[in-house]
């Protein structure tokens, strides 16, 4: 089914169940006007009838004359996908500051909602529970809504949070237990990030997560910033995936512009992207190796690492790909020499990774440790809306590059990998097959490379869009407004990490302690891209 026909067939179909809502077909997306009463029955119809997924929420704050007023109002826009290649996007308004919960039916919402509450103060009706979550109870006032139109970022909050005050959350009751922190300071360079371990003794009964020990204020900062400051933002948050992240902003941005994308560029794109993706997955798997003590393989993987860093710095002149994306192409593009080192080298190290996979996999001791481990379920990665790998560890298939193509993946033959356990060896296995995956795109579209320009006139128009790409950790969207002089109105990151901690903390039940470290490897996560 085309995603044309796709999006009528749906439009038709809503407009026979909700006579009453307002229905656009606008060619690349089902626009939906409703109003809150019916948001909730229009969203689990969404999901429990039609198959679509929930991707993000976008709150805007109406006229700025509201911005200290109670009474202040919001759009909030609802954006779902269906593997059809349908985008659905529900907007509705709010005059009170508060809109209907959809989490207890769509769980994957309930961090969106949350973060929500946070940032601008909207209350979620039926939501069992606000607050302490990005703006941290300990040192944020409970009265302070940062996104607000009136909330001056460079400036300190007066008022003081609970401080020594505030208890973890206690989730069992249990005679016996207590709650064994982990975090958030840790050795080596982990990030910030708290776990609280309810246990008897030696196994998890359960795990609390606690994160945005670092939060940054990214999509604050970006208002009434240039498009080209707020890329340098874009990259910056997470610099792993730093190359994923500045191509959704761009499409977003072209899409307003009506950008066309020259076929070099585009094809140039898809080489940057798979090879970060084989970098980023590299180092996962290095981490993995050597949270199980297994210093060797870790080193192994982690030479691996460097050895694609350094083919990234001499192909692309930058380690982690910063600076190469640009609205309507790339800001310039390595010659014909540089794209020969770049396919020999990423050949020699997927030797090397292929060597690395036999290895672990033939090391019982290590298998021992990962098999079995932090398994997550099909019914949970639904539930909680996994993406990425460690979803499709799960059975849950979901990819951007397939179910939602963009640029010019729908001309690419993208293998999803998959597999059914949910596990850490289900994990790493995943891994290992997108490295494949992502290799063999690389070497065909270097066999085959247009000529061309490497990027089209690019002019910055106003208006809102949404931008998506499959980050190497999984589907990841950026939804901008651009207002009439060319600035950042609001800026709205869903990123994978955001979504996939979430499910975390739902893996431990029955783990021991020494497990952790190996179960958090194992996700492949960043706290940096969670606390934008």
């Amino acid at each position: 089914m085309s995603t044309a026909s796709g999006i009528s067939n749906l439009a038709q179909a809503l407009r026979d169940q909700h006579a009453d809502t307002t229905i656009h077909d606008r060619g690349d997306r089902l626009l939906i006007e409703a109003s809150t009463d019916r948001l909730y029955d229009l969203a689990v119809a969404l999901t429990s009838d039609h198959g679509c997924e929930f991707a993000d929420l976008a709150i805007e704050q109406h006229a700025e004359q509201d911005a200290e007023e109670d009474t202040a109002s919001f759009t909030a826009r609802y954006f779902f996908y269906a593997d059809t290649g349908v985008l659905v996007e529900i907007v509705t308004a709010s005059t009170n500051a508060e809109l209907p919960a959809i989490s207890d039916r769509i769980h994957a919402a309930d961090w969106h909602e949350r973060e929500a509450e946070d940032m601008f103060g909207i209350h979620f009706t039926g939501h069992p529970f606000m607050g302490d979550f990005i703006l941290h109870d300990t040192v944020w006032p409970e009265n302070v809504a940062p996104m607000r139109r009136g909330f001056d970022h460079g400036e300190r909050v007066s008022e003081k949070g609970l401080g020594e005050d505030w208890q973890p959350p206690r989730l069992i009751d249990e005679p016996g237990l207590f709650a064994f922190p982990v975090g958030p300071i840790w050795s080596d360079y982990a990030e910030s990030g708290l776990w609280i371990l309810e246990t008897p003794g030696e196994h998890i009964h359960q795990a609390h997560t606690r994160l945005f020990y670092k939060f940054r204020g990214v999509q604050k900062i970006a208002e009434g910033q240039s498009t080209g400051q707020a890329l340098l933002l874009a990259e910056r948050f997470s610099g792993s995936s730093a190359f994923a992240h500045g191509l959704a902003y761009c499409q977003a941005l072209e899409k307003l512009a009506g950008c066309e994308v020259p076929a070099r560029a585009q094809m140039l794109r898809v080489i940057v992207a798979e090879f970060e993706r084989i970098r980023y997955h590299a180092m996962t798997i290095a981490e993995l190796a050597g949270s199980t003590g297994l210093a060797v393989g870790k080193a192994r993987g982690q030479d691996i690492e460097e050895t694609l860093l350094r083919l990234s710095g001499e192909v692309f002149s930058h380690r982690y790909l910063f600076g190469l994306i640009a609205p309507g192409g790339l800001a310039w593009a390595p010659d014909d020499e540089a794209l020969a080192r770049l396919d020999h080298g990423l050949q020699a190290a997927a030797e090397e990774l292929e060597q690395l996979e036999r290895l672990l996999t033939a090391s019982s001791s290590f298998l021992d440790r990962i098999e079995e481990m932090g398994g997550l379920s099909t019914e949970d990665a639904v539930r909680y809306g996994t993406l990425g790998p460690v979803a499709r560890a799960a059975d849950r298939t979901l990819d951007l590059r397939v179910s939602l193509p963009y640029g010019i993946y729908d001309r690419l033959k993208v293998t999803v990998a998959h597999e059914t356990e949910g596990d850490g060896y289900a994990r790493m296995r995943v891994f290992f097959s997108e490295i494949r995956v992502s290799a063999a795109l690389i070497r065909d579209l270097l066999s085959r490379l247009e000529d061309g320009p490497f990027a089209a006139p690019f002019e910055v128009v106003p208006g809102a869009a949404l931008g998506w790409v499959e980050a190497p950790a999984g589907a990841t969207f950026h939804w901008l407004r651009v207002d009439e002089a060319g600035l950042i109105a609001r800026w709205q990151v869903a990123a994978p990490s955001f979504r996939n901690w979430h499910a975390f903390q739902q893996v431990f039940d029955g783990a021991a302690f020494q497990d952790f470290p190996i179960i958090m490897a194992s996700y492949g996560l960043s706290v940096a891209e969670n606390d934008r």
